[in-house]
């Protein structure tokens, strides 16, 4: 004889909130592409505007790992954190 278990599920209010920041995700339309980043180059880093939400009309940077192109739209989960800059380094130039 073997009984199981039921496990109780919580389900937060509605469907599209995220269980960590409590926020719906947002959209961001790519508005310039600033460089690559990434030990490899495989991250590009993007200056994107927020078209929704708290942060809407702000112009943040982001890394986005993947192709991407100016005109497309990102889903970020949230807006409130920034990319740092990359740095830029010249050949033969010391500073």
């Amino acid at each position: 004889m073997t009984t199981k278990k039921k496990q109780r599920v919580k389900e937060g209010k509605g469907g599209t909130v995220q269980k960590l920041t409590g926020v719906a995700p947002v959209n961001a339309l790519v508005q310039r592409i600033l460089g690559r980043t990434g030990a490899r180059g495989e991250v590009t880093q993007v200056e994107c505007k927020v078209l929704a939400g708290r942060n809407e009309g702000r112009l943040m940077r982001r890394n986005v790992k993947g192709s991407v192109r100016v005109g497309d739209l990102l889903t970020l989960r949230e807006t409130e954190i920034e990319a740092r800059r990359i740095k830029r380094i010249t050949k033969g130039v010391h500073s």
